[in-house]
């Protein structure tokens, strides 16, 4: 009886130690799926700050044109 008890302790561990890989593995890969998503976020982000400096740039060169032909109000 304590063999068989043994052996079933035995199975729940393997089974046990195997759910615990499979979620272990499941971790990485969102862990690399973040990463991924981070990382396009950030470029998102550069590019959004870039296209308000471009913004503020031709603001300002309107204003000066406007300014040169007198057309502000």
């Amino acid at each position: 009886m304590a063999e068989t008890d043994l052996t079933l302790v035995l199975e729940i561990l393997r089974r046990v130690q195997e759910e615990v890989r499979d979620i272990k593995n499941e971790v990485r890969e969102h862990t690399r799926r973040f990463g991924r998503i981070e990382r396009q976020l950030a470029g998102i982000v550069v590019t959004e700050a870039d296209e308000s400096t471009r913004m503020d740039q031709l603001t300002e060169r309107v204003e000066r044109l406007e300014r040169r032909l007198e057309l502000r109000d």
